[in-house]
């Protein structure tokens, strides 16, 4: 028996007469994660997507991980197909679970019937597949309540499919079907977050950095990088373009006044960012910020950052505390990569006493003084460094 992977779908089962855009996209992510592992047919039928080797010897295990990983999928289960005649199922159900049922003590059987023409329903289905199994597996008792097994059986169009239980999936949905996002990516914990966020909800993404050295150091630069490949996995193929700041930084170091420091170059940092996005027809920026979370995420401050310039700024992170953005780092992998010690530029020249509380007016009239700025800034941007990051490069080849 040949084993093939069932991913099921998620809200964009609801997107009615926008729904095969949104299958269509789902199905170019899985053939992109899958396409280096070899062939793979994907197809959809019934808000589910086959996905089936097309050849003997291909890793099922890294492609079941691989699509775990892709957005618009809620659950997977690992199957095999037979004919719909109930000895065939039968059959099958024992070929392919009989060795985990002989390892246990409860089980129970689950049945679907998508395809309403089998004449069996499905709770005659639970009974007589469970019958047979008990007859070869005399030991094992039947829990509905809580098993250690569910032996789930769906009879669809294409044939009867046999598998264990369904386990969780990525959910959200297809990367770029919402739009496309630059997002600012720093070492941190929260901007790979905040990226894993909007790209769960449909967003195509590339990630912005800025760099000042030497005050920041090639190991923080290969940091983000890193942080980049393990968010390829979710997102898929990226650019990230590492801007030369420290010229625009220095120059707000000496010309601002110290308490306005942080959200002056914040600003700055989200004007670089758009002229960035403009050269790659971006539709909003992304960052991590999150309310209260440090002087320069309060209430007036985000107002003032957001002045700066004029797409949407995207914030998926500002109702979230701490605690709950550091659990998601841990779930997604990137969190032992963004505790690493290497600098951001961030938290260089941050003021022993930041304003939290700036008015756009005194922040205008602070960049009035500083004419320079906008050369520097435009340099920042025609500087940039441009990294390709493919889907499943390794962080450890950095």
């Amino acid at each position: 028996m040949k084993e093939i992977i069932l991913a099921y779908q998620g809200e964009m089962t609801l997107k009615g007469l926008n729904r095969g855009k949104f299958e269509a996209g789902l199905a170019k992510s899985i053939r992109r994660r899958l396409e280096d592992l070899g062939p793979f047919a994907v197809r959809s039928a019934q808000s589910t997507v086959f996905i089936e080797p097309q050849a003997e010897g291909l890793d099922i295990d890294e492609a079941f991980r691989r699509v775990s990983r892709v957005f618009g999928l809620v659950k997977l289960s690992r199957a095999v197909c037979c004919e719909k005649d109930f000895d065939s199922i039968c059959a099958a159900a024992e070929s392919y679970l009989g060795g985990r049922l002989r390892e246990l003590r409860t089980f129970k059987v689950e049945a679907k019937r998508a395809d309403k023409k089998y004449p069996l329903k499905s709770p005659e289905i639970c009974r007589e597949l469970g019958a047979y199994l008990l007859s070869r597996h005399p030991h094992l008792r039947v829990d509905v309540h809580d098993p250690q097994l569910e032996v789930m059986v769906e009879i669809r169009d294409g044939g009867a499919y046999i598998h264990g239980p369904k386990v969780p999936a990525a959910g959200g949905l297809p990367v770029g079907t919402s739009g496309r996002a630059l997002n600012l990516l720093s070492g941190g914990i929260d901007s790979p977050v905040a990226a894993y966020c909007m790209a769960r909800r449909g967003l195509a993404l590339h990630h912005i950095h800025f760099a000042s050295p030497p005050y920041t150091s090639l190991r923080a630069k290969l940091k983000v990088q890193a942080l980049a490949c393990e968010l390829s996995e979710y997102i898929g193929d990226c650019v990230l373009f590492v801007v030369p700041y420290t010229k625009p930084q220095e120059y707000i170091r000496d010309h601002a006044p110290a308490p306005l420091f942080t959200v002056l170059m914040r600003r700055s940092m989200l004007r670089i960012a758009n002229r960035v996005a403009a050269t790659t027809a971006m539709e909003a920026l992304v960052t991590g910020e999150s309310l209260a979370q440090v002087a320069s995420q309060t209430m007036a401050a985000l107002a003032c950052t957001d002045a700066a310039q004029d797409l949407p700024v995207l914030r998926p992170l500002i109702g979230m505390d701490k605690a709950e953005i550091v659990a998601i780092s841990r779930r997604i992998g990137t969190f032992e990569t963004s505790i690493e010690p290497y600098e951001d530029c961030c938290t260089i020249f941050t003021p022993p006493h930041p304003k939290t509380r700036p008015h756009l007016k005194e922040i205008e009239a602070a960049e009035a003084q500083m004419p320079g700025l906008a050369a520097l800034e435009q340099a920042a941007a025609e500087g940039v460094e441009k990294i390709y990051i493919p889907i499943g490069q390794d962080p450890d080849a950095l």
